[in-house]
């Protein structure tokens, strides 16, 4: 089985371990997804992937304001103890998240926030755009599906690329801070205000 460049992106989403180590795992495992999970859970590597089941109920929420007091952003983020909490690091997480959905007004936490007719339409007019382009039939969805990956990564904030690194996702850095404290984190949930946005626009959550 083919590793590509995406699938060790995915797998060091999903545990946190290095680049190399991931693509090893991959080797070791014939390509085989949630084989080199387990490889990488039991060489002691997967350290965000062993650390998702724990629950994530202390944290705090944090504030940012932003283009004199016209954009708003509140941020919840969890972590295990109050201990993590209250450092400095894990403020400065909140902090940078806050900043990420004053900038890049996300509209969901995760892609599986996205309802179902909002990925409908979006689908049917990728359709529509490829047919317009004369692209073949027997070819629309594959280029729908690429087409999807694009607005997850505009509308998640999960999926966006990071502000002060665009190499890396938010999924990447919660990952890096996870395996560096040593305790699961959650982005729990935002909400982004803006002066005379409408009511409901621009403002996401999960629960």
């Amino acid at each position: 089985m083919e590793i590509t460049a995406q699938t060790i992106k995915d797998l060091r989403e999903r545990t946190g371990a290095g680049v190399m180590d991931c693509k090893r795992a991959l080797a070791e495992t014939g390509g085989d997804f949630e084989k080199a999970i387990e490889w990488l859970r039991q060489k002691g590597m997967a350290t965000a992937v062993r650390k998702a089941g724990r629950v994530a109920s202390e944290g705090i929420v944090e504030a940012y304001i932003h283009h004199g007091g016209r954009i708003g952003v509140l941020v919840e983020v969890n972590c295990e103890t109050d201990f993590v909490a209250r450092t400095e690091e894990f403020r400065t997480f909140a902090r940078e998240i806050a900043m990420q959905v004053a900038a890049a007004r996300p509209l969901y936490l995760r892609r599986e926030d996205v309802p179902g007719e909002v990925l409908e339409g979006e689908k049917e007019i990728y359709r529509a755009q490829a047919r317009n382009e004369g692209k073949p039939e027997p070819v629309l969805e594959r280029i729908v599906q690429g087409r999807l990956e694009k607005f997850y990564k505009e509308v998640c904030l999960l999926e966006q690329p990071y502000i002060r690194d665009p190499e890396k996702s938010i999924k990447d850095i919660l990952a890096e801070l996870i395996a560096k404290v040593g305790e699961n984190i959650e982005i729990r949930r935002f909400a982004r205000f803006e002066v005379g946005e409408e009511v409901g626009k621009g403002s996401g959550c999960s629960t």
